[in-house]
Order: structure tokens, then C-alpha cells, then sequence
């Protein structure tokens, strides 16, 4: 039974709203930033205050309860409106820990331009910044775990808003001396049977190159069993003559420095993507995001 006077803490909320998310003891600690027996311990006062049982452990696995789901959402905007609360005595709504995802694609481009700016026109903002695939930072965003991500659009996610900030071209990465070095009239079907690589299951850039080649009924050439989880990985397979990939616009000046490589660019309309924010709806901080957004968007490395 619940005690009625018992108040559960910021922390115990955390702790609880994180493992729901992660369904992983250490990974929900590690991003709290907290040794893992404290996090047990946050969440056990929790359910002992509340007398329910709000996460199933075993050995094996970490499953969310029903009594579990049926609290993570008031859980999650308990956390939003104190979140808000430490925002609003900075006089600054976008002060205070402002939690942000980005995908791998884009944050090695956008935060060394991004940080320096936030400081000088956000001073009272800490920044604290997760990189991960696009469906753990969309699941981030909806049990609140993060404030805001910063990603490829559209999410096609309910309960989002999503905020464009600009789009880019894809440009083609080839070895030095390629057949299609150089070129600007490219068109989708060029990629028919070159060997081209792609990242790693789980990244959005490997989908939007693959519904490339599906849109234009395109079938890339087989790359055996490369595999990369960065983008720079796959740039440096194709300098070493593996074969070839799409970059975005953003990534190519940085990517093409680091090897022997030489690039083509398609005709209009050229395959590209929209990188955007997104937050929950149910937040009440729309117009600082749109402040965020106008910050990046001034910032885009291209």
C-alpha cells in the first residue's frame, strides 16, 4: 500500500525514467552519471515509498511493469516542469542542463561550431550531449531522458515536434582517379553496380542510401562483409579502393581531407536529406527550442 504522505524524490524519478528507457542498469547509470548501486538504491526507495513494483529484473533481462507504464508518463512531465522550474530562476529559458541527442552523421560537424556559439549567446546553459542511432534517441526523447535531438527528418515518431533546420545533397566518395571523379551531372542510376558502402545496421544515413537506390530501382554492387560504425571508417575503406559511398554535404570537406579521394556531385534535383530538432509535444518549451534551432541553423558547417 502507499504511503500517502511519502514524496518521491527528483533523483528516484530519474532513476526510474531512465531504466524504463535503457531496460539496462548500467547504461541507465552511466547516463545519470551515477555508480550503479545508486541507482538501484533510487529506484528500490522508489517502489518501496510507492509499494508498487515498477521495474521486473531478472538475470536476463529488464522489463517496465504495467504499473510501471502507467506512471513513466507522469513521471516524465514531473521531471519536465522541474526542469522548467531551474530554467525559469536563471532568467533564461534556455538555461540550466539542456539534454541533447545527436545523431553520428551529424554531431562530429555541427559541435565544434555548435558549443563556442551556445556559450557566448547561452552562458547559463550546460549542454549535455548524447550521440546515438536515431530510434534509442527518438525512445530517449519520448520517456524524457533527453530534452531535445537533433536528427534527420521526418521521424515519422508520434507525439514529436519536429523543427527543420536546413537540407543537404548526398555527394559520391570515390577512390582517386575513379571514373566518376569529378563529375556534377550524376544521376541515381550511376550508383547501378558500383560496390558502395554503407554504415553499419541502425543509422539513418545507411536508410536514406539504401531508399535512394529503392526509389530509383537502382541494385549497388555487393561490398562482401565490410562494416563500419562510422562514417569515417567507411570514408577511409573507400580511400583503401573497397569502393564507394554517399556523404552528406556537411561531412565531405572534413571526411575527403583525411584520404586519398576524389568526389562527384548529381544534377538537380540532387538525393539529399533535412536535418532537424525534435522535441516532445507535451513540452512547454517550443519557443526556446525555436530559439535552439535558429542558433544551429546559423552554425551549419556548409
Amino acid at each position: 500500500m502507499t504511503d500517502q504522505t511519502y514524496q518521491p524524490t527528483l533523483s528516484q524519478l530519474r532513476a526510474f525514467v531512465a531504466v524504463a528507457e535503457y531496460r539496462h542498469f548500467g547504461t541507465a547509470a552511466a547516463r545519470l552519471t551515477v555508480s550503479q548501486p545508486t541507482l538501484s538504491q533510487a529506484l528500490a526507495s522508489l517502489e518501496n515509498g510507492l509499494g508498487l513494483q515498477l521495474i521486473e529484473r531478472s538475470t536476463r533481462r529488464v522489463l517496465v511493469t504495467a504499473a510501471g507504464m502507467r506512471l513513466l508518463p507522469q513521471a516524465m512531465a514531473t521531471l519536465e516542469a522541474a526542469d522548467r522550474f531551474v530554467a525559469s530562476a536563471t532568467g533564461d529559458g534556455l538555461g540550466g542542463v539542456l539534454r541533447l541527442g545527436i545523431i553520428p552523421t551529424v554531431a562530429p560537424y555541427v559541435l565544434p561550431e555548435l558549443l563556442p556559439e551556445l556559450r557566448r549567446k547561452l552562458p547559463s546553459l550546460v549542454p549535455q550531449v548524447v550521440e546515438d542511432q536515431t530510434a534509442r534517441l527518438l525512445d530517449a526523447l519520448r520517456t524524457g531522458v533527453l530534452d531535445v535531438a537533433l536528427l534527420a527528418l521526418p521521424t515519422d515518431a508520434p507525439g514529436l515536434v519536429e523543427i527543420p533546420l536546413y537540407s543537404e545533397e548526398f555527394v559520391l566518395v570515390t577512390p582517386r582517379g575513379h571514373e566518376l571523379a569529378g563529375r556534377t551531372d550524376l544521376s541515381v542510376p550511376a550508383l547501378a553496380d558500383l560496390p558502395l558502402l554503407l554504415l553499419d545496421e541502425g543509422h539513418c544515413l545507411r536508410d536514406q542510401t539504401l531508399e535512394v537506390c529503392r526509389t530509383a530501382e537502382v541494385h549497388p554492387g555487393a561490398v562482401g562483409d565490410t562494416r563500419a560504425a562510422s562514417l569515417t571508417t567507411v570514408v577511409q575503406c573507400v580511400a583503401g579502393g573497397l569502393g564507394v559511398t554517399l556523404v552528406p554535404e556537411m561531412a565531405v570537406a572534413a571526411e575527403t581531407a583525411r584520404g586519398t579521394l576524389d568526389t562527384a556531385r548529381f544534377a538537380d534535383p540532387a538525393p539529399g536529406r533535412t536535418i532537424g530538432l525534435a522535441y516532445r509535444a507535451s513540452s512547454a518549451r517550443a519557443e526556446d527550442y525555436e530559439y535552439l534551432a535558429a542558433v544551429i541553423r546559423s552554425k551549419r558547417p556548409f
